[in-house]
């Protein structure tokens, strides 16, 4: 199956989907050390971001996200892509600048509500530069 997403940072990936069921906070609701959710009030509490696809309907939060969250993708322990809800510019901003300084591209897809109502936690995806995004069965 395949769908077509806006492209905010190209990249090309391929890994495991990690669907939030809230918006994140990565100013304070993540360890960018570890790359675990740690907003006691997040519904996946407790769950690490590494290595996968973080699908998310938005962030939550302040102007420290790009500091939090590009942080944790130069360190290694963020997700390998991203694929939002809605367009938002402090994740692209932390994708944008790892990318730029460290040669590290991370895709930063936007999926219309209809693409992004399907996709489950555990199901393998490619992202692709141009904006597709191929769920594999």
């Amino acid at each position: 199956m395949s769908m077509k997403a806006s492209v905010l940072n190209p990249g090309c990936v391929s890994g495991e989907l990690l669907v939030l069921d809230e918006p994140l906070s990565f100013w304070g609701g993540y360890d960018p050390q570890t790359g675990t959710i740690i907003d006691q009030q997040h519904p996946q509490v407790g769950i690490k971001v590494t290595g996968k696809v973080l699908v998310m309907p938005g962030t939550r939060g302040s102007s420290g996200t790009p500091g939090v969250l590009g942080e944790s993708l130069r360190l290694g322990t963020g997700p390998i892509g991203l694929i939002l809800g809605k367009p938002d510019v402090n994740v692209m901003a932390a994708a944008l600048v790892v990318s730029e300084l460290y040669n590290m591209p991370v895709p930063v897809l936007v999926l219309a509500k209809d693409g992004y109502a399907g996709l489950r936690n555990g199901q393998m995806v490619r992202l692709e530069s141009d904006g597709e995004v191929l769920l594999q069965q």
